[in-house]
C-alpha cells in the first residue's frame, strides 16, 4: 500500500492492518532489530543481506545479533507468523516493498572519510524496483547532504523526486539496547523531501516509538542531528580528559571534583578514560571536519587530538607506576585486561587497547591480553598474547569497563602477580580496595602515592 498522501493515522492504520510492506536493506545489529520491530507491530518486512547464511538464518526464524536481549523471541515469533523474512535479492525485495530503509554499514577511515559504496548500491538495486508512491528512508548515519546524494541513482528508475518520496531518519540505537531504543528510549528525529513523504514517515515511526517523532525541516538538517550528537559527546569528553589530567597534575580526583561538579544543573562533565573508540563518537566529528569550507571547527579538531591522545596517556601513567615499583617497562610482564572498545559489546573499532599494546612493546614490554568476549586469536591481532592468569605479571591495565573487571579478586591478585600495579584506563575499580591491597594505582584523573 502506498502512502504518500495519506496522513500519519492513515499510515499507523495501515501499518498495524498488515497492509504495508518494508524492505530494510542491512541485517546487522541495528537492522534486524529495526525489521523485527516493524514486523512486530504489523508491517509486512522483507531483510535484505548480502551474507547468505545471515538470511537462511532468518529464514529459520533464527536471530544471529546476540547482544540484543529479546530479539530472538521477537525473530522466531515474526518468522512463523509469516510479518518477516530475508533474502539476498534487493531488486526483487524493492519491487515487493512500499517503503525502503538502508540501514547498510557506512565503512570510514581513522579521518572520518566515508566509503560509501554500500549505501550506493543499495540505492541502484532500489532503483531498479522503485515504483510511483514509494518512500526510501536512510537510517544510516552519514555526513549532511549525503542522502540526497542518492536521488540521481534513484531517479534512474524512471521517476522524478516527488513521485516517490525520500527521507532521513537517523538510527539513534547502542548494541545491547536496540529494541529499547527504537522502541521509545528516544524521540525519532525525520526530515523528508517534501511535506506529504514526512507525514507518512511520522507515522511510520510513531507506529512504533512511543516517545514519538521530531520532524525536521529538512534531510540534511536530521543527517546533522545525529552527527552533531557525536560531536557533543567527544569535544565534552576531551573536556573531561583534559581536566582530569590536569587534576592528575595537581593532586586532585577528578571523579570526586566531577561529582561535587555536576551537582549543578549546568554542569555536566563526562566521566574521563583511556580513549574514545567505536562506530560513532570519534568518527562523526571528522564528518564536521571535512565537510568545513570556509570556517574551521577548532574545538571539534582538538578534541579529537586530545581523545586520540589518551592511550598514549595511559602508558605514561603505567611507565610512572612501574618506576615506583622500581621495575622498568622493559621486560615487564604487563596485562591488558579488555580489547573490546567497551563493557559488554564485542567490538573494536579505536578500541584504546591496541595503541597501549603497540606502545608498550616498542617500550619492550612483554604485553599479554585477555577478554571475556574475546579469543586468543583477537589477543593475536592486537600484538599480544593471551592469558588468563596473573602469575608473574607485573602490570595491570584495564581498557574496557567488562563487569568483571570492576569485580578484581585482589587476594589472588597478591598471591599471583609479581609487581602489585594496577592502571584503571575505565575507572572501574574502587580507588579504597586497591589502597588496602596496598597496590599502587593509578588512573585517569587520579595519581596518587600509595605505599605498598
Amino acid at each position: 500500500m502506498k502512502l504518500i498522501g495519506l496522513n500519519r493515522e492513515e499510515v499507523k492504520a495501515a501499518l498495524k492492518n498488515e497492509k504495508v510492506t518494508i524492505a530494510v536493506y542491512g541485517m546487522g545489529k541495528m537492522g534486524l532489530p529495526l525489521a523485527a520491530v516493524f514486523a512486530e507491530h504489523g508491517a509486512k518486512v522483507i531483510g535484505v543481506d548480502i551474507n547468505e547464511k545471515v538470511v537462511e538464518m532468518i529464514n529459520r526464524g533464527e536471530n544471529h545479533v546476540k547482544e540484543e536481549p529479546g530479539l530472538d523471541e521477537l525473530v522466531r515469533r515474526n518468522v512463523e507468523a509469516g510479518r518477516l523474512k530475508a533474502t539476498t535479492d534487493g531488486v526483487w525485495a524493492a519491487k515487493q516493498a512500499d517503503v525502503m530503509v538502508i540501514l547498510v554499514p557506512t565503512l570510514t577511515d581513522e579521518r572520518g572519510n566515508l566509503k560509501l559504496d554500500p549505501v550506493y548500491d543499495v540505492a541502484e538495486k532500489i532503483s531498479r524496483g522503485l515504483e510511483k508512491g514509494d518512500i526510501v528512508i536512510t537510517e544510516a548515519t552519514m555526513p549532511p547532504g549525503t542522502t540526497e546524494s542518492l536521488i540521481p541513482i534513484l531517479e534512474k528508475s524512471g521517476l522524478k523526486l516527488g513521485e516517490f518520496g525520500l527521507a532521513h531518519a537517523p538510527e539513534r540505537t547502542m548494541t545491547g539496547t536496540a529494541i529499547r531504543d527504537i522502541t521509545g528510549q528516544y524521540p525519532k528525529i525525520v526530515g523528508a523531501s517534501d511535506k506529504k513523504t514526512l507525514e507518512a514517515v511520522i507515522g511510520i515511526y510513531e507506529t512504533i516509538n512511543r516517545k514519538g517523532v521530531l520532524p525536521m525541516s529538512s534531510i540534511k538538517a536530521a543527517e546533522a542531528v545525529k552527527v552533531f550528537e557525536g560531536v557533543y559527546r567527544d569535544v565534552n569528553i576531551a573536556l573531561a580528559n583534559e581536566l582530569a589530567v590536569w587534576c592528575e597534575e595537581h593532586g586532585l580526583d577528578a571523579l570526586e571534583v566531577f561529582q561535587a561538579a555536576n551537582t549543578q544543573p549546568y554542569c555536566h562533565l563526562h566521566m574521563p578514560g583511556a580513549g574514545v573508540g567505536g562506530h560513532c563518537i570519534p568518527v562523526y566529528p571528522w564528518f564536521v571536519i571535512n565537510l568545513a569550507k570556509k570556517t574551521n571547527p577548532r574545538l571539534t579538531k582538538t578534541a579529537r587530538e586530545i581523545n586520540d591522545s589518551m592511550p598514549h596517556h595511559v602508558v605514561e601513567l603505567t611507565v610512572k607506576a612501574l618506576n615506583e615499583a622500581g621495575k622498568p617497562v622493559k621486560g615487564s610482564n604487563i596485562l591488558v585486561l579488555g580489547l573490546t572498545f567497551r563493557g559488554g559489546v564485542r567490538e573494536f573499532m579505536k578500541a584504546a587497547a591496541k595503541p597501549i599494546i603497540q606502545e608498550l612493546k616498542e617500550w619492550g614490554a612483554n604485553v599479554y591480553a585477555y577478554d571475556p568476549l574475546c579469543t586468543p586469536e583477537d589477543a593475536k591481532r592486537f600484538g599480544a598474547e593471551w592469558k588468563e592468569d596473573f602469575n608473574d605479571i607485573d602490570a595491570i591495565i584495564i581498557t574496557a569497563d567488562h563487569r568483571e573487571f570492576k569485580e578484581l579478586d585482589f587476594e589472588r591478585l597478591v598471591k599471583e602477580m609479581r609487581s602489585k600495579v594496577i592502571v584503571d584506563g575505565r575507572n572501574v575499580l574502587e580507588p579504597l580496595k586497591v589502597e588496602n591491597a596496598r597496590f599502587i594505582y593509578k588512573r585517569v584523573g587520579l595519581d596518587p602515592q600509595i605505599p605498598r
